[in-house]
């Protein structure tokens, strides 16, 4: 299934999963951004920021658990997350960590907070829906997993 026949089944998690794709690369990016600041409340929140994209790589791209080193603690807590719930609560979790830096200043981290925020609605909407929870082929999903083994 190429990705434009994936965006137009209208399955939420299959949005989720493509926002949480934009997610890593904005809490990446703002996390680096904002870590050169002269506040310790905000340095703290962008290396939160960057610790949250390099975990979202290993929850979103499910191909990465096969080919990388990791431990069986990690791959563990990362296989929690293979339901629309489970995701939904996580983002907002790590959505909320990221609304609280507005407690310290507001800065560039305010990016990260409202896309997981979209992503948890996404992830969210597909589980009211009662849609199945679907990773793209396109990131390692059902077609580039089943033909690495």
């Amino acid at each position: 299934m190429t990705l434009t026949e994936e965006l137009k089944t209208r399955n939420f998690s299959l949005y989720g999963q493509w926002t949480g794709i934009l997610c890593i690369i904005l809490c990446i990016a703002t996390g680096i951004g904002t870590i050169f600041t002269f506040s310790l409340g905000l340095i703290i929140f962008s290396a939160v920021a960057i610790g949250e994209g390099l975990t979202l790589i290993f929850v979103e791209v499910p191909f990465l658990l096969r080919i990388c080193p990791i431990s069986e603690n990690f791959s563990g807590f990362v296989q929690r997350f293979n339901n629309n719930w489970p995701r939904a609560g996580f983002y907002l979790i790590l959505a909320l960590i990221q609304w609280f830096s507005l407690f310290v200043r507001a800065s560039g981290l305010i990016v990260a907070a409202i896309f997981l925020t979209f992503a948890s609605a996404f992830y969210a909407l597909a589980a009211l829906k009662h849609q199945d929870f679907t990773t793209s082929s396109t990131l390692g999903g059902h077609g580039i997993a089943q033909q690495i083994i």
